[in-house]
């Protein structure tokens, strides 16, 4: 992989390093959602240092810097970073391994807020593009939808944008190698949960009582025939079961009167996710049904699909190109089943999410791991090609 001679960012070391420190430091004080107050000051400071104009306060502790360039142009773009952590355990050793026991970067995070900072800093250095560009440092991604709390509160009425665009590193895609595809890129992430209603009883003599743990059983050796007799062959969707609660340890002989029952649905489209929902309602009512209880639903849509414009994802992949070379660019990418909530950005402005590689091989764990660290290699890559997205997009 070469990074573009429009931007040969390794042949300035001490500004990547600075990046790195950054990014380091963000990792070692990480802040969940909308508690990211330290990390907002860091993003704030940073912009200001270089001359950009800083609005904060959407969604708490969002963070939009504003640049505008030199030369004439009323094209408005968006590049949006996501900030906050997560609650893990983290089990890294190393000098920036989180300072607050239970919450770290376990995705990456710390890395595409730094990517987008050293982006901003390099074009406010020169500003030879026509348009303007906000910097969206956004919170709360990871299941709390801080990008659709920031819409609710007027972040494209106050910075309306022409097209938007986001990025996520990928373990298992090498360094300076980037993924995309048009349309359905990720899933909808719904949460559902029902809770089996019956009796209870002594499990000795359970003539006596109605059995919701036979009702959620039942339920849960049916789910599965959603996807294999329900959904189109053509189609792709996911029923996970996560979580199963009932009776107390203490207790085995005692027939619960609740049993709760709750997973994850993923789908790519508006039809296939209303029939996930219609058809887990219907097989958990039926089975509760037959064995004499009741089933309590809810089906709770937290992430719609993440689907990418065409037009903006040619300009992405485009970007990616100049950066590392299309050789080095999947633009046809499998879709995945993960959920991002830059799909609440994207059904309001046009836009394209870009993977790019964080490594590949078992020192490389997939996000959401206890042993994750972003790739410090991927800095520069990043940052190059949020600079050749504003060119490709805005000229210069």
């Amino acid at each position: 992989m070469t990074l573009s001679n429009t931007l040969d960012l390794h042949a300035d070391p001490d500004f990547i390093n600075e990046i790195k420190t950054i990014r380091r430091d963000i990792h070692q004080h990480p802040e969940t959602a909308f508690e990211e107050t330290r990390t907002s000051d860091i993003v704030a400071r940073e912009l200001e240092k270089v001359g950009i104009e800083v609005s904060r306060g959407l969604a708490r502790t969002g963070v939009i810097g504003t640049l505008r360039g030199k030369l004439p142009g009323d094209r408005v773009i968006g590049l949006r970073a996501d900030m906050d952590a997560l609650f893990i355990h983290e089990a890294n050793e190393f000098s920036h391994k989180s300072v607050h026991e239970g919450k770290m970067h376990a995705c990456g995070h710390d890395g595409h807020t730094s990517m987008l900072l050293g982006a901003a800093r390099q074009l406010a250095k020169n500003p030879d593009f026509a348009g303007t560009i906000h910097f969206i440092f956004q919170p709360a991604e990871e299941s709390e939808g801080g990008a659709r709390v920031m819409i609710e509160e007027g972040l494209f009425e106050q910075f309306p944008c022409d097209a938007i665009y986001g990025m996520h590193n990928m373990p298992g895609i090498e360094v300076g190698h980037f993924a995309i595809c048009p349309g359905p890129m990720m899933a909808a992430g719904d949460t559902w949960e029902i809770t089996f209603v019956g009796t209870g009883g002594h499990g000795a003599m359970p003539h006596n009582a109605t059995d919701p743990t036979m009702a959620a059983g039942s339920f849960i050796s049916s789910v599965s025939t959603i996807l294999g007799r329900n959904v189109p062959t053509y189609d792709a969707a996911v029923i996970s079961i996560g979580h199963i609660a009932a009776g107390d340890y203490n207790s085995p002989n005692i027939i619960p009167a609740r049993v709760l029952v709750r997973g994850t649905a993923r789908s790519y489209k508006p039809n296939v996710r209303d029939l996930l929902e219609k058809r887990l309602q219907e097989i958990a009512e039926y089975s509760a049904a037959v064995h004499n209880c009741q089933a309590e639903f809810n089906f709770i849509r937290r992430y719609p699909p993440l689907v990418n414009w065409e037009e903006q994802t040619a300009i992405a992949a485009k970007a990616a190109a100049k950066t590392v070379g299309a050789e080095c660019v999947d633009s046809e990418t499998n879709p995945i089943g993960g959920s991002e909530d830059f799909s609440f950005m994207l059904e309001k402005v046009p836009g394209a999410y870009i993977l790019t590689g964080n490594g590949v091989g078992e020192d490389r764990p997939f996000v959401h791991n206890a042993s994750y660290d972003f790739n410090d290699e991927a800095l520069p890559v990043g940052i190059a090609y949020w600079i050749n997205l504003v060119k490709t997009e805005l000229g210069g």
